[in-house]
């Protein structure tokens, strides 16, 4: 059995906690968390833009800690699971690598690429896994799509535009602070980068147009510049003063034999399926595969299943390693340089 300890009990260490009770082989041991009532399972006071919100929780048999350093003195735990704000993944990992756990950090791996470099070699130097949780190529739409691209049912990636956008967070105080949060790029995008880094590889640059916010990006349209110029890749991300439309996520790609679509929405706090996952394919067909349905916590419970897998059997997972999690991190640095400067960015 795999014993994992929770660091930071907010939204998504919830999500985490719920999910791994889905998961054969693997126990949350223990959690770290500063607020005491959220230790004594007081969790109503959690909520997000998704899934469930916080109610009263069991926690017999778990071990608490207000503190890291106890939590990682506990030889019973063999990873850490960081759900912690963006700026803290790195100091955290660091210690956590450096007491011999292995590590699984909520995305983003970093604010700045150099300090995920420094994530991948005390992983290295540790002999342990840096896993970064970029959940959305275990969507079932995303999925599909990967699994198409991978497998070649389609023949070749022509291109895609993918498309992210939420409303302006007023809640988040720290939402545009780069040296917190890290703004849209990394709050938002940085899902739609990682994908297009693990299906398309890394671009040699990036053309970008947008609004800064202070010294974030706001919001940005972005063609992603391949040493093929026949593969044509874009996007949209960021946020708008759209309050009645908190969320929405799209994707169009062009495969030799076929076209893929899908479209999302959440309008009025409704979820709208504006195109369910379709494939128009050079037949002249219209396919609409069938999905897994319901569950909107599904793809994080695979992606813990992938953790858990990469862990057991010593093989990195080939979606959720530290490189890839870092290189996404570059493409949103570079799309920033791109905005300011009005050139193009390289990325090597």
């Amino acid at each position: 059995m795999l014993r994992v300890g929770i660091a930071g009990v907010g939204f998504m260490g919830m999500i985490h906690f719920l999910c791994y009770r889905k998961v054969a082989g693997v126990k949350v041991a223990a959690l770290c968390e500063k607020e005491e009532k959220r230790l004594a399972g007081d969790w109503r006071g959690i909520k997000g833009n998704f899934g469930p919100t916080g109610t009263m929780m069991d926690l017999s048999g778990i071990a608490t800690y207000c503190e890291l350093d106890e939590m990682l003195a506990n030889p019973a735990i063999e990873v850490v699971d960081i759900c912690l704000p963006p700026a803290l993944h790195c100091p955290v990992a660091l210690a956590a690598l450096a007491a011999g756990k292995h590590v699984f950090c909520e995305k983003p791996i970093a604010l700045k690429p150099a300090d995920a470099n420094k994530m991948v070699a005390a992983a290295k130097r540790a002999g342990k896994q840096l896993l970064v949780g970029h959940v959305l190529p275990f969507f079932p739409e995303y999925s599909f799509a990967h699994q198409a691209i991978s497998g070649g049912k389609y023949g070749r990636l022509l291109g895609a535009q993918l498309k992210r956008i939420i409303s302006d967070p007023l809640w988040l105080p720290d939402f545009y602070n780069p040296d917190r949060v890290g703004g849209p790029l990394l709050d938002l995008h940085v899902h739609d980068a990682h994908f297009i880094r693990l299906v398309c590889g890394m671009p040699a640059a990036v053309s970008s147009r947008g609004r800064m916010r202070g010294k974030v990006v706001e919001f940005v349209q972005t063609q992603f510049l391949f040493d093929d110029p026949g593969l044509v890749v874009g996007a949209m991300s960021g946020a708008l003063a759209q309050q009645g439309r908190s969320f929405t996520n799209a994707f169009e790609i062009y495969l030799e034999r076929a076209t893929l679509l899908f479209d999302f929405s959440v309008l009025a706090d409704q979820p709208v399926v504006n195109m369910p996952l379709t494939v128009l394919d050079d037949k002249g067909k219209v396919q609409r595969p069938k999905l897994p349905l319901g569950d909107p916590l599904a793809g994080f419970v695979n992606e813990l299943k992938e953790v858990v897998r990469s862990i057991r059997t010593g093989k990195p997972s080939p979606i959720l390693g530290g490189e890839l999690a870092r290189d996404a991190v570059l493409l949103c640095q570079k799309q920033t340089q791109s905005v300011v400067s009005g050139r193009p960015a390289r990325c090597a």
